[in-house]
């Protein structure tokens, strides 16, 4: 069996389009000896549109934009993209595979063609099963670094033959084949067929997920229980404390810990009103380091911004008489 890695750069990408202007690839065999190498430029049809990952201006192409209008057209080139792809001899495989795979989607649409028919792996995932790490995206450049891979990005079929030598060195660490290393971290490959595209799976995501969710169900029993306590013992709050006129609400992950039950006991004994939206509280607690909506609207709103540790602190302290 041969392997085709392959990787696409487009001249613009939005939600219904993805104008392919490079299909880059690197055919080997099962040793991962290079069979062809090649980027296949194509008119895009369009401007080039690029931003990075954050949507903002910046990323640049190593290609000669104005050179684009002579190339042939992706309907043009079709049937060679079809014929590497399909070839039931080859195992396509790329990085972040499922993005280029969803590019070829749009343009089979776009330009009403038969629907692309493949399965496909993953180089990426594979390396996020090794490490057991599957909360975080791992760049090319960062695994090749790790595997001890020279990578210098360049055109698409760079990036395609890098995959490939990450790929290999994956392989050599592990004494096994392509096929052998999916098999032994029990990945499904991921497929396109009929416009639709399926992920690939793993035993070892799987269980992520598994875990992720209990982890999640765990989270919001936990609050659930704390805002049952909160609002039970209510009556409890002081009324003559000196923060009888200030509120106060937790981040979610203080609302979830151990000590949230006395933190809020304490509030209430301070005079503290307890609420759950942070945009209208006057004290927000939160633990060392936190970020997000919550803490943001908060912070907009001009409470002070405390950890539990230090609003302990003030709760020791001698209370004003009234505030």
């Amino acid at each position: 069996m041969n392997y085709l890695f392959f990787d696409i750069e487009c001249a613009s990408v939005f939600k219904t389009t993805a104008k392919i202007c490079a299909f880059g690839y690197c055919l080997t065999d099962e040793h991962f000896n290079i069979l062809e190498k090649e980027d296949i430029l194509i008119n895009p049809q369009g401007g080039f549109h690029l931003t990075d990952r954050k949507g903002t201006q910046g990323l640049v192409l190593p290609y000669e934009y104005a050179k684009f209008k002579s190339y042939p057209t992706f309907p043009k080139l079709a049937d060679r993209i079809y014929g590497l792809l399909q070839d039931e001899n080859t195992l396509v495989a790329g990085h972040a595979t499922m993005n280029d795979v969803k590019y070829l989607n749009l343009e089979s649409k776009r330009f009403s063609l038969p629907p692309f028919r493949f399965d496909f792996a993953d180089t990426q995932f594979i390396y996020m099963n090794r490490v057991g790490i599957f909360n975080r995206q791992f760049a090319l450049g960062t695994i090749a670094e790790a595997l001890g891979v020279e990578f210098t990005p360049h055109r698409a079929a760079d990036d395609a033959y890098a995959t490939m030598r990450v790929a290999e060195a994956m392989c050599k660490e592990e004494g096994l084949s392509f096929s052998e290393l999916l098999k032994k971290y029990g990945i499904t490959l991921g497929r396109i067929e009929n416009y639709e595209v399926r992920q690939s799976t793993s035993v070892g995501y799987q269980n992520h997920v598994k875990e992720a969710q209990a982890r999640k169900e765990r989270r919001e029993k936990a609050r659930s229980k704390f805002h049952e306590f909160a609002e039970k013992n209510r009556r409890r709050r002081n009324k003559n404390g000196g923060y009888r006129t200030k509120t106060v609400c937790f981040s979610r992950s203080v609302e979830e810990g151990e000590d949230a039950k006395a933190l809020v006991l304490a509030a209430y004994a301070a005079g503290f009103s307890y609420i759950y939206r942070p945009e209208e509280s006057h004290y927000y607690i939160s633990a060392e380091g936190e970020s997000g909506q919550r803490l943001n609207a908060a912070a907009s709103r001009g409470a002070c911004i405390l950890t539990p540790e230090e609003f302990k602190l003030l709760l020791a302290q001698e209370q004003p008489s009234g505030v």
